[in-house]
């Protein structure tokens, strides 16, 4: 006779579903929250920890009191309310954002009228636009609607569609690595949103939502051998910032390691071509704004330094002068070299092998950066959580081996 169904789950399901994880998870949140309006000297991020904060204590006393039927799913509805999409509408409408929100709109401003996304001269960090063409779309919406009224001053902010995308691509990579007939993952990703790991970012700025989403669809198409599909969002991924072009060669070891090499080299051509025909028109037209303000700014290589100053181990260096800046920089190629050798040596079988291998290279590139932010690694934490909650696995071997075609290549196990 099968076991009780609470036996029956995967250990890791059986963890989460705890009552006392659960509340562990709800205070973390809570002090996390807690902790802005006491240390942060950012009005927006104070903001959101004064409102996100009593969700996250809501929640957690949800948890407690609660039935474990209903108690998660009322939990996270709390928490996506009054952590994400009161704070988020509320300073959508008074127009409060942080500096990113604004440098993408005006970057849709500047296409439309004069072709060119990027300012010439800029003098200040917010003058500054580090992100490539295509981050430029989700500007669109404020520059065609303009910010008249409350409802187009919402609907305009690129926040909203930052966060749409990010929960698309998340929901698509959530059915592509689920195992057959699984739940919906709306009380995961509920969860996973509400949390300060996302909320934060998607109430006060959220550019780098996008690049998560993608990113994990990514890897979800080449996972799952959709060719034509992982090279077009590869391709968006490269044309939104630079820093996900390591995902490219991350999807394409993957899927010569699980389909061969033909397949493999059709999603990184397909890349490569889409993101080349985006980003060579404006590399041509303007390569010397676009490479200060693409490549140098974020490196704190730009004659104005970049606000993102979080002290990591980078930033620490960096401030020792020209000669720190130099050890910075240094130490970040020798960590990606490390992480491309073990990728080359070990290429990934499987959606959770390749999103923890480009988490690993991330997460060394914005620690020892010359300018980063503790937000930037929200990205590595999503490509190994993710994953790992669709397929409803912790380990690297991929599901269903048995059924996937045979391997061609040189690389053999």
């Amino acid at each position: 006779m099968p076991g009780p169904r609470s036996d029956e789950r995967p250990a890791a399901r059986r963890l989460v579903a705890h009552r006392g994880v659960q509340l562990l998870g709800c205070a973390v949140a809570a002090g996390w929250a807690a902790a802005f309006p006491l240390v942060s000297d950012l009005s927006n991020q104070i903001f959101w920890g004064t409102l996100a904060a009593p969700a996250y204590g809501l929640a957690g006393l949800l948890c407690l009191v609660l039935p474990r039927r209903y108690g998660p799913r009322a939990a996270a509805s709390v928490a996506l309310v009054g952590a994400v999409l009161l704070p988020l509408v509320l300073l959508a409408v008074h127009g409060r954002h942080q500096s990113e929100v604004m440098v993408v709109e005006r970057s849709a401003h500047l296409l439309l009228n004069s072709g060119d996304p990027y300012l010439a001269d800029p003098v200040r960090p917010a003058d500054y636009n580090p992100y490539l063409p295509t981050m430029t779309l989700f500007g669109m919406p404020r520059a065609v609607l303009g910010s008249a009224g409350p409802v187009t001053q919402l609907l305009g902010d690129a926040r909203i569609w930052f966060a749409l995308t990010f929960l698309g691509c998340m929901l698509g990579s959530w059915w592509l690595l689920r195992p057959a007939q699984d739940r919906a993952p709306l009380l995961p990703l509920a969860a996973l949103t509400a949390s300060p790991l996302i909320g934060l970012a998607l109430a006060v700025g959220g550019v780098d939502l996008p690049l998560i989403g993608v990113c994990c669809l990514a890897m979800a198409l080449a996972a799952r051998g959709r060719t034509v599909g992982a090279g077009v969002v590869l391709a968006l991924a490269c044309t939104l910032k630079w820093t996900a072009w390591p995902a490219l060669p991350v999807a394409a070891l993957l899927i010569w390691r699980l389909y061969g090499r033909r397949p493999a080299a059709g999603a990184a051509g397909i890349a490569v071509g889409a993101a080349t025909l985006v980003v060579l028109p404006f590399a041509v037209a303007d390569g010397a704004e676009m490479r200060e303000q693409v490549v140098r700014f974020p490196l704190g290589l730009a004659a104005v330094q970049t606000p993102a100053g979080s002290p990591l181990p980078g930033k620490i260096l960096a401030g020792f002068g020209p000669v720190g800046h130099t050890i910075s920089l240094s130490l970040l190629c020798l960590g990606g070299l490390a992480v491309a050798l073990w990728l080359l040596a070990y290429p990934p079988t499987s959606a959770i092998a390749a999103c923890d291998l480009l988490a690993a290279g991330l997460a060394i590139a914005f620690v020892l950066a010359p300018a980063g932010r503790f937000g930037y690694l929200a990205l590595p934490a999503v490509l190994v959580i993710w994953p790992r909650l669709a397929s409803r696995t912790l380990t690297w071997k991929p599901p269903e081996a048995a059924a996937l075609p045979p391997r061609s290549g040189l690389v053999q196990v």
